[in-house]
């Protein structure tokens, strides 16, 4: 056996990586490999489980021993070089006498404190910039809490083959397959957050949970102006492992919101644009909440209040095999009428698969693939 290209052992540590999506938040997912040079074999792997446990760098340091020595080590995220909740890597990389350092991404975090440089300075031979446009997409959500401070936004909708989600009284279910929910239910599983508005609620009284899948479930946010739904409903039976935030206008009486709070929810009382919450400030205090990334299950209306703020990065969309026809059906997205073709709002690096009996249409927005083509610079 021989040593392989960089790019091959990134592969290797983005796998890594993925197995801790939806774990590490708010830290980002990372992927380590340790290589003998010399023969090119996969010492060990490691990747960052939780946040608080420690880093994939000193995970697969830690089962390499010292077979590190005189290694190579692949990294999907440079190695950081300050204290926060573990050690520096950058300490343990010194230590266990790693000879070469290739990361997929330089962290533009800026208490990162430039690990790259200061392992060139003490010697080690560095790269970075390998599989850079993977490892960008599976550390989307921190780059969005570091360059845009705001959540990196993905929706998911389930349509017709004619663009709605339900039909004129409100049913939907069920539009999309098996398969496909249990799709939906990983995406929740990675999202810190889920939100809906209140339509939602009342029409579907859903639980918002991943239950159809092994994973965390996510931060609940409703989006109720008025505060008009009802606490006894599902969303707001509230748990260590399920939390609901209320989120509704300034303005709203405190004797309104007590029964909620008495049931555990939070209340994030907000100011609110044209009537409704707005946008921007909900983004402003969720990411001050550390949240990174929020999955927008919304009706027409939410899903098109979105795109129309220009905050929505990333789409999931289940077109199952279905005409509707329904002329007052509900569709996916419910903007202001425009005037030209050219005020559409188009998606980018598009992919169609098949899920069981319908097709998942995956694309970004222009805000997507902006922060995703955002050069992260040298070290």
């Amino acid at each position: 056996m021989s040593l392989k290209s960089d790019e091959f052992y990134m592969k290797i540590a983005l796998k890594e990586a993925y197995k801790g999506l939806g774990k590490t938040s708010p830290n980002p997912p990372v992927g380590a490999v340790v290589v003998d040079p010399q023969t090119g074999e996969i010492i060990s792997k490691g990747y960052h489980r939780a946040w608080g446990e420690p880093h994939a760098e000193r995970e697969a340091l830690s089962k390499a021993g010292d077979r590190a020595r005189g290694a190579y080590l692949y990294v999907t995220l440079e190695p950081c070089s300050h204290y926060g909740k573990t050690p520096p890597c950058t300490e343990a990389i010194l230590a266990f006498g790693i000879k070469r350092v290739v990361c997929g991404i330089k962290d533009p975090n800026p208490i990162a404190c430039n690990g790259l440089k200061f392992l060139q300075e003490r010697g080690l031979e560095v790269k970075t910039g390998v599989l850079e446009r993977e490892v960008k997409y599976l550390t989307r959500f921190f780059l969005s809490k570091i360059l845009r401070k705001r959540p990196w936004i993905m929706v998911k909708i389930a349509q017709s083959i004619d663009g709605r989600i339900a039909v004129s009284s409100g049913d939907s279910k069920w539009i999309s397959g098996q398969k496909a929910l249990k799709l939906a239910h990983k995406l929740r599983s990675i999202a810190d957050a889920i939100l809906v508005g209140k339509n939602t609620i009342l029409i579907d009284n859903p639980e918002l949970t991943t239950r159809l899948v092994k994973g965390k479930n996510p931060i609940r946010i409703i989006l109720d102006t008025k505060a008009e739904l009802s606490p006894g409903l599902k969303v707001f039976e509230v748990s260590e492992e399920k939390r609901t935030i209320l989120c509704c206008g300034e303005d709203v009486l405190e004797e309104r919101l007590q029964p909620f709070r008495k049931k555990g929810v939070e209340i994030w009382k907000l100011p609110l644009k044209g009537g409704k919450i707005d946008l921007h400030s909900l983004m402003e205090k969720a990411i001050s909440a550390n949240i990174l990334s929020i999955l927008v299950e919304g009706g027409g209306k939410v899903n098109g209040t979105f795109l129309q703020a220009n905050l929505i990065d990333e789409v999931f969309i289940m077109i199952s095999p279905m005409i509707i026809g329904d002329p007052k059906g509900v569709f996916s997205f419910e903007v202001r009428p425009l005037k030209a073709l050219s005020e559409a709002f188009s998606l980018y690096n598009c992919q169609v698969q098949k899920v069981g009996k319908d097709f998942l249409f995956h694309g970004f927005t222009s805000e997507g693939t902006t922060l995703l083509d955002t050069p992260l610079g040298e070290f």
